[in-house]
């Protein structure tokens, strides 16, 4: 196998880490604890954004199953959070499913496994902009008691030109470095999730008033995944319920960037463990008390109006907390605002991976001198999602509610590659280890990965129907079809270019297919004469 320092100078002969063949990009290390990442993480998933885009959609898809297809959307998760740990630890790197898809499967499936990340992020934060886009005009018809201010958000110019502006403050505060990220996501997070458990408890609260009439007291059959009406409602829950727990893996992205652990586990592992345990509890119990708060029916706050269904909290805000519903306007808006920001930690180093290790032209792994940020990567990924965004809004009324269902096809897809890549990493050496490592770094992640590549086929074939999604098409087909089938489609064609323009990453002599049994320190060191 080639094995080389990506950073080394011309001419040197390059050798990489003895055992796991990743280098150093440049980012700088020993910034971030675990406190700090999983503050980090908790702000890329955005509990006050996700669940107000993700609850609606998931209602529409089984109703009053929804705490059951939050809670079966944690399984996949969990299993998948699996792999990742055993990964991160053999392997941390930026470039995470793209490094990691890679070292397993080969540079082919670990470019497409990146490509699905990035396309993921782009989908996310175009949807992210359109909500902070909803909620800033919102929160301000609240503040001066005029209900026709929300109303700006639905003009197309005015709505594209103020999420470009979200894009753009969210990308400069990114640029300068993942310390100003952490500052400004403490008290992001903080605020959001203090509003969050109360909006909570007031609609457990509400559901038992006698005035409401849409009020259910909790029934333990919508946490029983069996009562779905079919499996394509099924699988379509799931992908959106794996949506709102996307994110978390961002955490793993700032592997070469944390402090040192003392335990067994790493800084990142750790925080990406805590992330996923607080998730569950707060989306399971924020889509029961939603369900118990406002039903299934069609009425101006049900879960089954078709008007509200893409932004439910904007709906409920007033009915639940009265006086108080600006805070949760304003939470959900300092959510997907901070998410913009965060969100777009984990496609920059991907990119940067990708670009470092030969997978994308070099000009993107650039990192700034003083901030060390990858700012090219940034940049890129922010004007990709603003054109897309803007390009989406034009063409769908539903933009959001399509991007959602979209980005669950794309998270499947690569999340599935990425739990797979573990089983067969270790497919050796878990065997000598014992049967701990055999469940936690074969079985579990193995059958994630399975589950998730299920879901995916299963959800792109449904979305080519008209009916997908918000039900917007194009001669016929889905446009939720239409927008996974053409991004993966995007991916491949510029995997080709890649390939043609700079082979060395796609023959496999930058970055070789090995698994955990190979110890790279006994293979030939290999000089391209490329420089870094």
């Amino acid at each position: 196998m080639a094995k080389y320092d990506l950073n080394a100078p011309e001419p040197a002969t390059r050798t990489l880490d003895s055992v796991s063949g990743i280098s150093k990009k440049g980012l700088p290390s020993g910034t971030v604890g675990v406190l700090g990442a999983l503050v980090i993480g908790l702000s890329v998933c955005a509990p006050a954004y996700t669940l107000t885009a993700a609850v609606g959609p998931a209602a529409s898809e089984v109703g009053y199953q929804t705490p059951a297809i939050f809670l079966m959307g944690f399984i996949p998760m969990l299993l998948v959070a699996l792999g990742y740990r055993a990964l991160n630890s053999a392997m941390p790197d930026s470039g995470t499913s793209f490094t990691w898809a890679t070292r397993a499967f080969g540079p082919w499936i670990g470019w497409m496994a990146g490509w699905g990340l990035i396309a993921a992020t782009v989908l996310v934060l175009s949807n992210l902009a359109g909500i902070a886009v909803e909620f800033l005009f919102q929160s301000i018809s609240i503040a001066m008691d005029d209900p026709s201010i929300a109303d700006i958000a639905d003009n197309k110019f005015i709505n594209i030109a103020v999420c470009l502006g979200f894009m753009a403050l969210a990308t400069l505060i990114s640029y300068r470095g993942m310390t100003s990220t952490k500052v400004f996501q403490y008290i992001t997070v903080v605020f959001q999730m203090a509003v969050m458990v109360w909006f909570i408890i007031a609609m457990f609260v509400g559901a038992g008033d006698p005035a409401n009439p849409e009020g259910t007291v909790p029934q333990l059959s919508w946490f029983n995944p069996f009562e779905v009406s079919s499996f394509s409602a099924f699988a379509a829950g799931i992908a959106v319920s794996i949506f709102v727990y996307w994110g978390w893996d961002t955490v793993l992205t700032m592997g070469e960037e944390t402090k040192p652990s003392k335990g067994r586990l790493s800084t990142e592992s750790k925080a990406a463990m805590i992330l996923v345990g607080i998730l569950v509890v707060l989306y399971v119990g924020t889509a029961t008390a939603t369900v118990a708060f406002a039903g299934i029916g069609d009425g101006p706050t049900g879960l089954g109006n078709s008007a509200i269904v893409e932004n439910v909290f904007a709906a409920l805000a007033h009915p639940v907390m009265g006086p108080a519903a600006i805070l949760l306007s304003l939470a959900i808006l300092v959510s997907a605002m901070a998410s913009i920001n965060s969100t777009a930690i984990s496609p920059a180093r991907t990119l940067l991976a990708m670009a470092h290790y030969r997978a994308l032209p070099a000009a993107i792994k650039r990192v700034h001198p003083k901030y060390k940020s990858p700012h090219v990567a940034l940049m890129l990924s922010s004007i990709v999602a603003s054109v897309f965004y803007a390009v989406m809004r034009f063409i769908s009324e539903d933009v959001l509610w399509d991007t959602i269902t979209a980005l669950g096809m794309m998270v499947c897809f690569y999340y599935g590659i990425t739990a797979l890549a573990s089983p067969w990493y270790f497919r050796k050496t878990a065997v000598r280890e014992g049967v701990g490592s055999i469940i936690s770094k074969i079985v579990l992640p193995g059958l994630g990965g399975v589950l998730l590549l299920i879901v995916f086929v299963k959800t792109t074939i449904d979305a080519m129907s008209p009916d997908a999604g918000s039900g917007s098409n194009i001669a016929g087909v889905g446009l939720v079809g239409i927008i996974g089938v053409a991004v993966l489609g995007i991916g491949v064609v510029l995997m080709l270019l890649q390939a043609k323009a700079s082979p060395e990453f796609f023959r496999g002599r930058v970055l070789a297919r090995v698994d955990a049994s190979e110890d790279t320190s006994a293979m030939p060191v290999f000089d391209d004469g490329l420089g870094s």
